[in-house]
């Protein structure tokens, strides 16, 4: 018997601003527990890297979020 698939959860990550680009905010989809982040980047849903806040809510009601992100999360 084999056990069922970890759901997916979406978490807002902080990316850093780079040249003229403000740091925005972005989702990232997990596939493991938040207890397993360490801090290192990762892969948001708009293909940049970003640092994973798990005390920030995802959607974010910060108004610097990525609307590539917001799109694909609805």
């Amino acid at each position: 018997m084999s056990a069922a698939p970890a759901l997916a959860t979406v978490v807002a990550a902080r990316s850093r601003a780079h040249g003229p680009t403000s740091a925005l905010w972005h989702a990232v989809e997990l596939h493991r527990p938040t207890a397993e982040i360490d801090g290192a980047c990762e892969l948001t849903l708009c293909g940049s890297l970003a640092r994973v806040d798990v005390e920030q809510p995802w959607p974010t009601p910060a108004r610097d979020v990525c609307s590539a992100c917001v799109t694909l999360t609805r």
